[in-house]
């Protein structure tokens, strides 16, 4: 098993030609591997992808995962006809996807020209295999967790969370992993399906694994896999899943500790790798089912059952088929999932310790919530990979956080309990605050960019040594620690404080441009105060560095930041009545 316990994201960005990143309509790997093999599967890109930039103005989650979905859906019914009608014409397996608007095909050369020849077609590319990685835990990391809750889940403050009455009560968490062992004593009482007596999987779950992975076995061997293949009831063939779902969302452990952030949470699941190898077209498949579940046949799409939160314990390595080529295409699933209201929590990976070993996707993405590992001591653990991201050329500062990932105690398939350590063990902890926070505050269900500010603005700051390309550790935010160990109690308080005219969905949104920036911003709004308002930026400890008036009537002003040192500031925009936050990076 290699690397982090993470496996891949994968799929593609709005209106571009992945062909004129290579120069070829089919990629030369997928064109060597169907030389070689004869027949195999790929995707098939189309050049149209869907615009949905302009779901954020729309003012609940339900409205944008809504818009969403017809916007993608529709296009893909518009622009894969002809593909359709040539792959049936030939008699080839497929599989259509609107998330993002690709097919996934087995074929061999002659069809793939064929395919590529068609002019909606963008690229062909493979559908390599990924592994799943699990990090054994350090027996002495499990000596002092606290009384009656499992350590990580007090160290980010969850208890306090649930004193104030806020235990993630009507707010639904996706997992796509292993799958899930639903039944077990953990997790029942929070999965959507089972109302106390009886279950039902319809919308709640699905089974992304249709065949045995070449790498686990030959095709016929399907009774190899404990779960089987379309499985109609969650089931995992792992412990992987099980265990996340625990610390997200879990009730008591053998011992009587609690191992859930959000308790009353419910969950959604779907499995989308086999015995631990999933593939692009897996991941596609689950992806899209979030953001409109499904019956248990696959048909009768809902969006209104779609989740708040997904978490993300996977990644796709270079060895594994994810290069530069195709990372763009990969981010427009992600940036589809949340324009749809839903916040995409992600593992950074165990590559660490070395600087810029963020380096794979999901992780890399700017709309991914990116989650590095702390022990006990609240010390990045030496796997958690690190910013900044330098893969894709973009310095992307990242993790956005980090949370208690080693020697973590969750739930394990057959009713089990062990402890692993992992990135993928510190995303549920976030997966799981996500949820306790939009439980105190509904409003903010589908304002994903105020609750990743949130979160990050409430962290407690940690600092490293460790200098990254030109950011220092002991600036905040930092390539180890991100904005530092996520803190869930402080992040409720200020969550509790927001008020409605404070909520963005009920105003009018400021553009900072550029953003990032060397020296110089314009900050326009799309409507002009009634009254005198100012604008503060303040920096990662919360001082504030910089004040200027924003005079009545006014829709822009200019300002300097050429005494600032770089880095990350915080903005707030208020005229008294209405209020505005969101980050700014001077580099």
């Amino acid at each position: 098993m290699h690397r982090y316990i993470t496996v891949l994201l994968a799929v593609f960005a709005l209106c571009l030609s992945a062909a004129a990143v290579t120069g070829q309509t089919i990629s030369p790997a997928l064109e060597k591997e169907l030389s070689t093999k004869g027949q195999t599967e790929f995707l098939v890109l189309l050049k149209a992808q869907a615009d949905v930039s302009s779901a954020h103005q729309l003012p609940a989650k339900l409205e944008r995962g809504r818009y969403v979905y017809e916007q993608t859906r529709q296009l893909a019914e518009a622009t894969q006809a002809g593909i359709r009608a040539l792959l049936e014409k030939r008699g080839a397996n497929y599989r259509s996807f609107y998330v993002a608007n690709a097919l996934w095909v087995e074929g061999g050369l002659a069809l793939a020209r064929e395919l590529a020849a068609l002019p909606e077609v963008a690229q062909l590319q493979r559908n390599p295999r990924f592994q799943l990685d699990v990090l054994p835990a350090k027996e002495s990391s499990l000596s002092t967790r606290s009384d009656g809750v499992e350590w990580g889940v007090a160290k980010i403050g969850a208890d306090q969370v649930w004193a104030m009455g806020y235990t993630g009560q009507n707010v639904v968490i996706g997992g796509q992993d292993t799958g899930y062992d639903w039944d077990h004593p953990a997790i029942i009482n929070t999965y959507r399906g089972w109302d106390g007596s009886t279950a039902d999987h319809n919308y709640n779950w699905h089974d992304a694994i249709h065949q045995i992975d070449s790498l686990n076995g030959a095709p016929y061997e399907a009774e190899a896999n404990p779960c089987g293949l379309d499985s109609p009831i969650p089931c995992d063939d792992n412990n992987h899943g099980t265990h996340t779902m625990g610390t997200m969302a879990g009730a008591e452990s053998d011992e009587g500790k609690q191992i859930g952030v959000a308790p009353d949470a419910q969950w959604i699941g779907c499995r989308n790798m086999e015995r631990g190898w999933g593939s692009p077209a897996s991941y596609i498949e689950c992806f899209e089912w979030f953001l409109a579940p499904t019956n248990i046949s696959g048909e009768a799409p809902d969006p209104s059952q779609a989740p708040h939160v997904i978490n993300n314990s996977w990644a796709c390595p270079a060895i594994e088929g994810c290069t530069p080529e195709n990372f763009e295409l990969m981010r427009e699933v992600v940036d589809n999932l949340k324009a749809a209201g839903i916040v995409i929590v992600v593992s950074a990976g165990n590559s660490g310790a070395d600087c810029h070993s963020i380096r794979t996707p999901a992780a890399i993405f700017k709309n991914s919530f990116t989650v590095g590992a702390t022990q006990q001591s609240d010390t990045i653990a030496n796997f958690s990979s690190r910013g900044t991201v330098t893969i894709d050329g973009s310095g992307r500062l990242k993790p956005n956080i980090t949370a208690p990932g080693v020697g973590i105690r969750s739930s394990i398939k057959d009713g089990g309990f062990a402890a692993f350590s992992g990135t993928s063990m510190a995303g549920p902890h976030v997966a799981g605050a996500v949820a306790l926070l939009i439980s105190a505050n509904p409003d903010l269900a589908g304002q994903v960019e105020l609750i990743e500010d949130i979160i990050e603005r409430n962290a407690k700051p940690m600092r490293s040594a460790q200098t990254c390309g030109s950011r220092p550790g002991a600036l905040i935010p930092n390539p180890a620690y991100g904005y530092g160990r996520i803190d869930i109690a402080a992040a409720v308080e200020e969550a509790l404080g927001l008020t409605a005219t404070s909520n963005p969905q009920e105003a009018s949104p400021l553009q900072l441009m550029p953003n990032p920036t060397s020296s110089r911003v314009t900050v326009r709004k799309a409507d002009a105060p009634l009254s005198a308002a100012s604008f503060t930026l303040l920096d990662g400890q919360g001082r504030v560095v910089h004040r200027q008036l924003w005079p009545q009537g006014q829709l822009q002003i200019s300002v300097d930041l050429s005494r600032l040192p770089d880095g990350m500031y915080f903005y707030q925009w208020s005229d008294g009545r209405e209020l505005q936050r969101g980050k700014l990076l001077k580099q």
